[in-house]
């Protein structure tokens, strides 16, 4: 049985899609709409299909922005209350083709016992040497260095759907999950299983186009968890500062005060 966490921020006209998509999928028990600071377009339409959906999904409405990956670590404390054993964690703005491929990496990830199943976007490049782009070279060096790259290459769980298993959310302190890169490390920590459990290449997971200031945010920001998770791996203070640029991306909007107030309320 899973449960599946997904953070949404002003998607109307996509997070419908999205969730009727997931409701095809086998054995999806509970999916959890983190509203992260949404208008009220995307509000409306999440509960329209939560409605239709009868009890399958819960909205959790955060009315102020929690920043980038926080409703993950959000979505992670849920799913341990909610007690079943495998968690998917997938971005609101995806709305690609790619049930019966999403599909397959559910029944992988069983199949092979996984505890933290990723998905390569990048199946044509994965093992090839990724020059000059830092978000690539970054990824690639943090899964050498915790001895992952041959099985995993450039494969992260900053990028594209993922699922963890019960035994991780268990060791993963919860505002880990809002720095996705650090689950690999604790997952390596703890000699848990890894692995890649399907493809679906970048284009077709169909997320929305931003501007280019977005993406480059965006580059600096999974840069710089990769430098936290590769400080994490070496028992090192964590930063986000390599040959004096300091990668900082998004993460100063991440809200932890938000998250830490929502935590205490769960005890």
């Amino acid at each position: 049985m899973l449960s599946v966490i997904v953070p949404v921020m002003n998607e109307e006209d996509r997070i419908g899609l999205l969730l009727q998509r997931l409701l095809t999928l086998k054995p999806v028990r509970q999916i959890f709409v983190i509203l992260n600071g949404s208008n009220e377009l995307t509000r409306l339409e999440a509960e329209y299909i939560s409605k239709q959906a009868r009890a399958v999904i819960k909205l959790v409405v955060f009315n102020e922005p929690l920043g980038i990956d926080v409703p993950r670590a959000v979505g992670a404390r849920l799913a341990w209350d909610s007690g079943l054993p495998r968690t998917m964690f997938i971005d609101g703005d995806l709305i690609g083709e790619f049930t019966s491929e999403l599909q397959a990496v559910i029944d992988n990830c069983v199949s092979k016992s996984l505890d933290l199943a990723l998905v390569d976007c990048y199946p044509y490049r994965q093992h090839q040497p990724v020059p000059g782009d830092p978000i690539f070279c970054f990824r690639q060096l943090l899964n050498k260095e915790l001895g992952f790259d041959r099985q995993l290459g450039i494969a992260s769980p900053s990028h594209g759907p993922h699922l963890v298993s019960r035994h991780l959310l268990s060791v993963v302190p919860w505002e880990d999950f809002a720095v996705p890169p650090t689950l690999l490390v604790h997952a390596r920590q703890n000699r848990l299983q890894v692995g890649i459990a399907g493809a679906i290449p970048h284009l077709q997971l169909g997320s929305s186009i931003k501007d280019t200031r977005h993406s480059q945010l965006i580059v600096d920001t999974i840069s710089g968890d990769c430098l936290e998770a590769l400080c994490l791996a070496g028992s090192r203070p964590r930063h986000r500062e390599y040959a004096g640029k300091i990668y900082l991306g998004y993460h100063a909007g991440r809200r932890f005060d938000l998250l830490q107030t929502f935590l205490s309320g769960q005890k």
